[in-house]
């Protein structure tokens, strides 16, 4: 009885505006009536009008109460990792040589992989996995949690000077590393935050994961006016460092990398000129039902016992077919009337008037200025760019990204977007287009707007390394 009160004492609360709008209405309509001639009163027509007038202002009044609330992105901040922490070329192939000594075919198959991968010489691994042999325990893990998300929080707070008591709504997401406390609870705990603060911990949901925990903070800012949200991406590798000799499962090991990033969004009005960008759409595609798309990524054990990830080898056709599936629901709200006519017209031809058409793709360069394509590896950023007919240029940010900070999983979207910035290209009224994959099978989008022209962080990420990009990357390294 006392719960079902509190609930009814919420919801009374919480809808005050409506039903005070609802009030107002009726007693207007009330008033007109008594207050009309009496003559008119007969009139049918003053009666319809009347009531139409009371309609239309009832719906307009409606929907500026319910329309759903703007998102906007006051900043975000990326990890740095120290440069004692970084693994060139040389050293990654010297340990695969020490830790799989007695596994040659393995040691070859890793060392083609480094030679293909398209990273460079400054990517870095946490502190635990440059021992030899390396014996990762849950106090390393915690202490790369600690290490990078703390660092990248930090930075966000002195960007933005809100305070994290100011802070109503917490996200974090990381698929490996799950431990008891959450993630999130450390976080809460470090910056002691409010008792009152809405956290959640994602895990599981693999690269994809920042735009998912976008899409819950976009979701929860929908019903919590007035909040700050912030978002926690990151992925902890000292605990997922594969030592078996599968190759499928060996993969991971050469492209993943340290990094992290902390994202701050809002609901709030008086955030609108100050906001970097403004969110228009997200658009997740799961193709879990599939038992191929299902599989293809997945944590498991190897015929000796050791833990790591297995990518199957159907991998790239599985992203892109989720690819398509995801383009055909953002198509319809982001491209101009002129692609949607071609596409539909060739659909016409080749469904229904049996015509020998090749599928058409829409040009999405004429819908978005910037793209960020998860730099999961060199072969997701090659298939991406020539599925969607891309230039150099569109996917520079996601090579150079690849190149300097490997495949930091769900935070690599940021670094690329800091990697624009940095460059001074981000413009008012740019759009830009973030594309995730990630295990389950997934593909989730997020489409942005820049609300000003933004400057180049003193501090960030790229800060001391960007004059020296582009980089041209070889097709494949020399020892």
């Amino acid at each position: 009885m006392l719960r079902s009160t509190k609930r009814s004492y919420e919801y009374l609360i919480n809808h005050v505006p409506k039903l005070l709008l609802v009030t107002i209405i009726f007693a207007f309509f009330i008033q007109a009536f008594k207050q009309a001639p009496y003559h008119l009163l007969d009139d049918s027509y003053f009666i319809h009008t009347l009531t139409f007038c009371l309609l239309a202002i009832s719906i307009l009044a409606f929907y500026f109460l319910n329309k759903p609330q703007t998102i906007y992105l006051v900043d975000f901040a990326c990890f740095k990792p120290p440069s004692m922490l970084r693994v060139p070329y040389a050293t990654a192939v010297e340990h695969a040589h020490i830790i799989l000594a007695s596994e040659p075919k393995s040691v070859s198959f890793q060392v083609k992989i480094f030679d293909r991968s398209g990273l460079g010489e400054e990517t870095c691994l946490p502190h635990s996995l440059h021992y030899l042999p390396p014996k990762p325990n849950m106090m390393d893990a915690r202490d790369e949690a600690e290490m990078v998300i703390f660092s990248a929080m930090d930075s966000l707070l002195q960007q933005t000077g809100i305070s994290p008591k100011d802070i109503d709504i917490l996200i974090v997401n990381c698929s490996l590393f799950a431990p008891t406390p959450s993630i999130s609870a450390m976080v809460v705990n470090k910056y002691k935050m409010r008792s009152n603060v809405k956290s959640y911990n994602l895990s599981g949901m693999g690269c994809s994961a920042g735009l998912i925990s976008i899409d819950l903070a976009k979701n929860l800012l929908q019903v919590h006016h007035e909040s700050y949200a912030v978002v926690i991406s990151t992925e902890t590798i000292t605990p997922n460092s594969y030592t078996g000799k599968e190759r499928s499962m060996l993969v991971p090991n050469c492209l993943f990398r340290i990094g992290g990033a902390a994202i701050l969004l809002t609901n709030k009005r008086s955030q609108r000129k100050h906001a970097k960008y403004t969110l228009l759409h997200v658009v997740r595609t799961h193709k879990g039902s599939e038992d191929k798309s299902y599989r293809c990524v997945t944590q498991e054990e190897d015929k000796e016992g050791h833990v790591g990830i297995a990518l199957n080898l159907d991998l790239m056709v599985i992203a892109g077919n989720s690819l398509k599936s995801n383009i055909s629901s953002i198509g319809p709200l982001v491209l101009p009337a002129s692609e949607q006519l071609l596409f539909v017209f060739n659909l016409i031809g080749r469904k229904f008037l049996k015509l020998d058409l090749k599928p058409y793709i829409p040009d999405f360069k004429k819908a978005f200025r910037h793209f960020c394509i998860h730099a999961g590896g060199r072969a997701v950023i090659d298939e991406l760019q020539k599925s969607l007919r891309l230039t150099s240029e569109h996917v520079e940010a996601s090579r150079m990204t690849l190149h300097r900070f490997g495949n930091t999983s769900s935070s690599s979207l940021w670094y690329e977007i800091g990697y624009m910035e940095a460059k001074g290209r981000m413009k008012k009224g740019d759009r830009v287009w973030q594309i995730g994959f990630g295990s389950g099978f997934k593909c989730n989008s997020a489409v942005w707007v820049c609300n000003r022209e933004i400057e180049a962080a003193k501090n960030g990420a790229w800060a001391d390394c960007i004059h020296r990009y582009p980089v041209n990357e070889p097709e494949a390294v020399k020892p």
